[in-house]
């Protein structure tokens, strides 16, 4: 999948590197893990549970993404099931390398995967969630037309600070997706 700055793909068993260097910054592991970088292993089994949906789900998945001006990997952008949702409600989340924060590369991609969900995998709802802290990612999910439907609060052995104020859904439905499409083709 292309957009205008950005290519994404599956992730390849050969990838492991690529989460470890994502996954070991200590800013970017924040609001996961207070910053504890992921082991070896934490990133090995991850690869491998990506790699094992992509035939589950085709079209849905994790994707590896990477600016076009300079084949850089700049992390990961999803949309794909949960186990606790149906098929055609897909997640959509996002981890991005530090260097990359600030461009809207989140915005980008995940507008492109929205896209695919409900223009090519019959998807009716699309959302996300993150800690009611976390204004950036709040920000993206905003600028996508998802809307905050739910906040939830939840009980965590070691929880990060402003966990405390819960955990956020947001989520756009293919009927708001169509009608914001409808109003940019008229103006």
């Amino acid at each position: 999948m292309r957009t205008d700055r950005l290519w994404l793909r599956e992730f390849t068993t050969g990838d492991l590197d690529l989460l470890i260097a994502l996954n070991s910054d200590p800013e970017v592991m924040w609001f996961l893990t207070k910053g504890v970088p992921y082991t070896v292993e934490e990133n090995r089994e991850f690869l491998e549970t990506v790699i094992a949906e992509y035939p589950r789900h085709p079209g849905y998945g994790v994707f590896a993404g990477f600016r076009r001006d300079t084949d850089e990997f700049i992390g990961w952008f999803a949309a794909h099931p949960t186990h606790d949702q149906p098929v055609t409600s897909p997640e959509i989340g996002y981890r991005l390398m530090r260097t990359a924060w600030g461009f809207g590369f989140a915005t980008e991609a995940s507008r492109a995967l929205i896209e695919r969900a409900f223009a090519d995998l019959g998807a009716t709802r699309v959302w996300a969630e993150t800690m009611a802290v976390n204004a950036r990612s709040r920000s993206v999910m905003a600028k996508l037309g998802m809307r905050h439907v739910d906040t939830w609060y939840g009980e965590w052995d070691d929880p990060v600070p402003g966990s405390e104020q819960g955990e956020v859904v947001y989520e756009i439905t293919r009927e708001q997706w169509l009608a914001s499409r409808s109003h940019t083709l008229r103006s």
